[in-house]
Parts: structure tokens; sequence; C-alpha cells
């Protein structure tokens, strides 16, 4: 991940700026979200990466960093948002389509406007 923010790991047509969003609980890291502009399947933006520490998921912890990043990427202009999910990570597949997701192909999923994202 340390690659991927100092500019040194390069996803497909991955696109300056990137961001990342993290989440705490006191001085506890307990999730962040990243993500970067992209013309990856036409798409203008791309959720690189969730993450919610096990003790703390189904708190809205993942929601809200969500959220984060949909309004980051609203200010970036970006509607078209994707992303990548493993066919098997069923959790994953259910929260993106709980917040508006669509599939895109086998390992894609996504939003045609970002902001609908709820």
């Amino acid at each position: 991940m340390t690659a991927y923010f100092d500019g040194r790991l390069h996803p497909q047509h991955a696109l300056l700026p990137r961001v990342v969003y993290v989440a705490t609980e006191g001085a506890a890291l307990i999730g962040y979200v990243a993500g970067h502009l992209t013309r990856r399947y036409a798409c203008e933006g791309e959720l690189e990466w969730i993450y919610v520490a096990p003790e703390r998921r189904r708190n809205g912890v993942a929601s809200n960093l969500l959220r984060c990043l949909v309004d980051w990427f609203k200010e970036q202009h970006a509607s078209r948002v994707c992303v990548n999910v493993a066919i098997s990570n069923v959790v994953a597949h259910r929260f993106y389509a709980s917040h508006g997701a669509v599939v895109l192909n086998q390992h894609w999923l996504l939003w045609n406007d970002i902001a609908s994202a709820s």
C-alpha cells in the first residue's frame, strides 16, 4: 500500500491524484479506504481498497468510509467509478450492491453515478 501512495505502484490506467481516508477509534486504526482517478473500463474513478478491522465490521465503518470516498470522487468530477472484487468475495459483492454498485463484468462492479451510492 505504501508503494501505491508514494507513486511506485500504478494500477492499470490509474491517474493522479490518489486519496486515502482512515477511521480511528482513539489511537487505533480501525479501517481505511483508498481510491484514485482512472480511465480503466471507461471509468473516471476507482475504489482501490477498503478495509475494516474484523472486530469493527457491521458497525457502519465501511459505509462511512465509502461516503468519504464518494464525496472525494464528486469533488474530482468523477461520476463513473469501478471497483475490482474477487468472484468469491460474497460479502464485498453484497456490500457494494447495497450501495448501488452493479456488475460491470466478472471481476468488476460499477457505479454509473457515484453520487447515487448510499
